[in-house]
């Protein structure tokens, strides 16, 4: 065999917090050979990200290595002059960040933002790099790759723009991609194309690849080893189906536990008061093209529907217009009976108040200058005029509702990690009160351990206060452990609705088919023999 193309050993790092350095790994090591993927998993905070991105000889803010080598064919990237790092990263060394929303620069278009690495280092000049972008584009299934470039990243959905930014770390043809948890937005259906792509780069370009991710069925799909990661250390590593058939330690065991667990409760089959009625709701972005196309839903108090379908069928518009975060073109939408102005600044305060949202990325939802215990403590102001130590009380008990203790009080979102940040946001809307909750993939950033701690939390916020939530995900494990009533839709219009068990059921409408088809199994044969079959 030969060489690894990286060699990490006995890395010890920490992060800067509450007056002083708490560590965030703890010795680990490992070694990577060209051309192979290794998995990193394991629970929010485990030190994941931070282990992927030491491989590039750099360290978030607050962060420091303390020991430990970090070896990339022969140059040690954690003392390696900067100007020796800046001529590697983007181009023998690519990252793909897990918010692409977030790290994508708004003001500028996509093939402006693809081209500047490859033009920037000399690997191609600006018309090559344009070609190479709308080849790229294309492999990844991006709609019209010739012009797609031409657009702002606020003009695509959340999972063509990660696929965007898979297409940007492919650019030079990088010898290492560290993969930070790519699929983690993107509908099944999608999920399947972007990570056919990026096994077929591997596998073309003998590129090597460190692929975080908390998904133990997505992960299988792609690794050849696993690494196991927590609290900073390592829990074990091994080959892929070893990991996922034989794990030979406990919180292995959970891992793999959790995912097989479809938590499928017998909900009450009692209809309560409809809580939200969209009636025959059409809604677009100015362009005069249908986002929403004649929509009905219904919600009901103290039940879930889960609305499903690919990135761009509509479902957080659907999100949107009921928020009035953007007002329908034609239909009506109803909240307990009163009629909602299209508008949220045309709705009083206290309707407000009882539909609140939860964003699908945190990263952009919170206020990155405001500290936790402001970010919760302010829809206390603003809709109860709560202050002072009765609000920083109230907070401290909605933290501890979602496993975070007082010590995040004080603490800015850069200072968390993506699960944490999630679990914010759920603690913010929670903070208002709501009757209806419209959830648009809260647990998609989420380990497994933590999305099952979370639902489990809605759940019993939901028996407790009968809150009902509009659950927008593309997770249909997800979909099975909580919904009353499944929404399909697709292209902006419903294709299929009804009570869970119903929808489920074969025989079933050809869309829902090519969706729970494309959920990944735990098994590292299902996206061959997935491909093989759609090909027959």
């Amino acid at each position: 065999m030969s060489e690894p193309l990286l060699v990490i050993k006995d890395l010890v790092a920490e992060g800067y917090q509450e007056d002083r350095w708490s560590p965030i790994l703890r010795g680990v090591s490992l070694s990577l050979q060209k051309g192979e993927v290794l998995g990193l998993i394991g629970e929010s905070g485990a030190g994941k990200s931070t282990l992927g991105i030491s491989a590039m000889g750099h360290m978030r803010p607050g962060c420091r290595i303390v020991s430990g080598s970090i070896m990339f064919d022969g140059i040690d990237m954690a003392t390696a002059a900067e100007e020796t790092l800046r001529k590697m990263r983007g181009v023998r060394i690519a990252y793909v960040a897990q918010s692409a929303a977030a790290a994508f620069n708004p003001a500028h278009t996509l093939m402006q933002q693809f081209t500047e690495t490859p033009v920037f280092h000399g690997v191609m000049d600006y018309k090559e790099a344009e070609k190479a972008a709308q080849n790229l584009f294309k492999v990844l299934g991006l709609p019209d790759p010739q012009e797609f470039g031409n657009r702002y990243p606020h003009q695509v959905s959340g999972g063509q723009l990660q696929r965007a930014m898979v297409a940007m770390a492919m650019a030079c043809n990088p010898d290492l991609i560290i993969f930070d948890e790519p699929t983690t937005a993107l509908d099944v259906t999608t999920q399947i194309e972007v990570l056919v792509a990026i096994k077929d780069a591997i596998r073309n370009f003998d590129t090597a690849a460190l692929y975080i991710t908390h998904d133990l069925a997505v992960v299988s799909q792609i690794a050849d080893r696993i690494m196991v990661l927590r609290n900073g250390q390592e829990v074990e590593t091994g080959d892929t189906r070893q990991i996922i058939e034989a794990p030979t330690q406990e919180y292995t065991r959970a891992l793999v536990t959790v995912h097989h667990k479809h938590d499928e409760k017998n909900h009450p089959d009692d209809r309560d008061a409809e809580v939200l009625v969209m009636q025959n709701v059409s809604a677009s972005y100015g362009s005069g093209v249908k986002i929403l196309d004649d929509v009905s839903i219904t919600v009901t108090r103290g039940k879930t529907v889960a609305l499903v379908g690919e990135s761009g069928s509509g479902k957080s518009t659907a999100a949107r217009v009921i928020t009035g975060l953007l007002p329908q073109d034609t239909g009506t939408i109803s909240f307990q009976g009163t009629p909602l102005a299209p508008s949220f600044k045309d709705r009083p305060k206290d309707l407000l108040r009882r539909i609140q949202m939860i964003y699908q990325m945190p990263d952009v939802a919170l206020n990155p200058r405001m500290m936790i215990a402001d970010v919760i403590g302010r829809p206390l102001e603003f809709y109860f005029d709560i202050t002072g130590e009765e609000q920083r009380n109230l907070v401290s008990e909605l933290l501890g509702k979602i496993e975070l203790d007082d010590s995040y009080l004080d603490r800015y979102p850069s200072e968390l990690s993506g699960g944490e940040k999630q679990r914010v946001c759920i603690a913010r809307a929670l903070a208002a009160q709501p009757d209806l909750i419209v959830c648009d993939e809260i647990t998609s950033a989420l380990d497994p351990l933590v999305a099952e701690g979370i639902l489990q939390l809605l759940q019993d916020l939901q028996d407790e206060l009968a809150v009902s939530y509009l659950f927008i995900t593309h997770d249909l494990a997800t979909v099975k452990a909580i919904s009353n009533e499944i929404v399909v839709m697709h292209k902006g219009r419903v294709v299929e609705q009804g009570p869970r068990e119903e929808i489920l059921a074969p025989p079933h409408h050809k869309y829902t088919e090519l969706l729970l088809s494309s959920v990944p199994e735990m098994d590292p044969d299902w996206l061959k023999n997935l491909i093989q079959h759609r090909k027959a």
